[in-house]
């Protein structure tokens, strides 16, 4: 990261500049803690004040009202616990954002303004997971596609839009999106 190798083990620092956003928010946040609980646990870990302030800014920037400070996890939809678990990641104000199929639990609108606002606002680097092509265009400047763990193909954004695949496998991938796309009946059950 950065031009500099890791190093295991990886240090608090690692963290700080390095967050996860899992596909399942139900599973990865705990159900007895309250979101301001959730929200203020990577602060005080890290030792850093004014968690308050920052739990109110982290849920307004994800678009969520901040009386949800003191809701616990079950009294959320599955879109609202995403948005949790993104502004947890957001907490440490990272560098890096891993994002595993981040916005699997939102509908398309709140995709768009939850992505849009952290693009523009955070100026961050995402490694992002992802089947939804159109995530994947918005949201990617390069797309790697892997098969069975291994890189086939790098793709420029110009290149994924205009379908400019070189291997076989890639463009197999993307028929098979653009016919989900089209056709919802065609997902895999």
């Amino acid at each position: 990261i950065g031009g500099e190798g890791l190093r295991m083990p990886r240090g608090p620092g690692f963290s700080r500049r390095v967050q996860m956003v899992f596909q399942d928010p139900y599973a990865s946040l705990h159900p007895r803690h309250t979101i301001d609980r959730t929200l203020s646990e990577p602060l005080a870990i890290h030792g850093i004040g004014g968690s308050d302030a920052k739990v109110v800014k982290a849920l307004t920037d994800v678009g969520l009202p901040t009386s949800f400070r003191f809701r616990y996890p079950h009294q959320l939809s599955g879109g609202q616990r995403q948005r949790v678990a993104i502004a947890r990641a957001l907490m440490l104000e990272p560098e890096i954002l891993l994002l595993d199929e981040p916005t699997s639990a939102l509908d398309a609108s709140v995709q768009a303004e939850v992505l849009n606002r952290l693009r523009a606002e955070r100026g961050l680097t995402f490694l992002m997971v992802s089947h939804d092509l159109a995530v994947i265009d918005h949201m990617c400047d390069r797309v790697l596609v892997m098969q069975h763990g291994r890189a086939v193909e790098e793709l420029a954004r110009d290149d994924l839009a205009a379908a400019r695949m070189t291997t076989a496998y890639a463009r197999s991938l993307f028929e098979a999106s653009a016919d989900r796309m089209l056709d919802p009946a065609k997902a895999p059950a």
